[in-house]
């Protein structure tokens, strides 16, 4: 068993992708009311509030540190030098100096693809120089596609792993998880007319297809695909990155609480307590789970290869 800390933690992908690789939470930390609701639902446990109010030698130590952070501008990169000029005022600060306090072996970050370009690579270029150069990590990133790993769902994030150098051996290799051989499709999991999920027909001739370009994706029991990237303004209807179902009393309709939860990777006895645009919008934040928990297989995997006997 490990134990590790959950921190920006939504609804807890993360942690059941931990927990299902024998972890054991002692922290976890989401300033969101609504998804607090959910994670207590879901975890009986109320997770901490605003990470930037919380002491970092209050958090228990653990072994593993995840953190879906938000991507902030870094608004003192400048000429300055030093950990704290390059991340204070950002929310990856949050996590540095937790891990600066704890020196946690393992951690594993995950984000948009866009933090790979943001500010001309400014900004990952100073994540990957603190956690190197200031915090003595070994790291490895890579863009992964859910798609790939058993959802139904078309979904890059850019994933971060690091070892704590003073751990672990010089040497150290980390293995990526390999993509499933068999696809997942999103006519495996759609279900026959559920309530509430209707979009009116007015919507439909004013808005969703006022213009002939094949848009929104459309999809019914016969659509062996993958689905567009989940986003967390689904619940806006927007016809360019939203895909809606042919099924219903109008004809069309929104993907419901199961079929989400399907191309997310949530098991089906998960607990949505709040209104359906919150469900949309923690989904959407969320990430793909079997994702999660097969990098975390490899990292647990690679820590156990390359652990200094000390």
């Amino acid at each position: 068993m490990f134990t590790f800390i959950d921190l920006f933690a939504g609804i807890g992908g993360i942690r059941i992708a931990c927990e299902r690789n024998k972890g054991k939470c002692v922290f976890s930390s989401e300033w969101d009311k609504f998804a607090q609701k959910t994670y207590q639902e879901n975890f009986n446990e109320l997770p901490n509030g605003d990470i930037t109010a919380i002491e970092e030698k209050s958090i228990p130590s653990h072994d593993f540190l995840n953190a879906g952070f938000p991507c902030q501008p870094f608004s003192s990169i400048g000429k300055r030098e030093g950990f704290e000029h390059k991340t204070q005022g950002t929310l990856f600060f949050e996590v540095t100096r937790i891990l600066k306090h704890h020196e946690t072996k393992m951690i594993l970050l995950e984000n948009v693809p866009g933090l790979i370009t943001h500010d001309n690579g400014n900004t990952f270029k100073v994540i990957q120089d603190v956690l190197k150069n200031e915090l003595g990590y070994t790291i490895f990133h890579k863009v992964i596609n859910a798609a790939d790993h058993g959802v139904p769902q078309v979904r890059k994030r850019v994933y971060i792993v690091g070892f704590l150098q003073d751990k672990y051996k010089k040497d150290i290799k980390f293995d990526w998880p390999k993509a499933d051989k068999k696809d997942k499709y999103i006519n495996e999991f759609l279900e026959n007319h559920p309530s509430g999920y209707n979009i009116s027909k007015h919507l439909q001739g004013s808005y969703l297809f006022k213009k002939d370009d094949g848009r929104p994706q459309l999809i019914d029991k016969d659509s062996k695909i993958k689905v567009k990237t989940l986003v967390s303004t689904y619940h806006k209807i927007q016809r360019l990155t939203g895909t809606f179902v042919r099924d219903g009393e109008t004809g069309i309709r929104l993907l419901s609480e199961n079929e989400c939860k399907a191309v997310m990777g949530f098991p089906k006895d998960f607990k949505v307590p709040v209104s359906r645009t919150q469900m949309y919008r923690q989904f959407g934040n969320s990430v793909a789970v079997p994702v999660v928990e097969k990098i975390v297989h490899q990292i647990l995997k690679t820590s156990k290869t390359y652990i200094k006997n000390n």
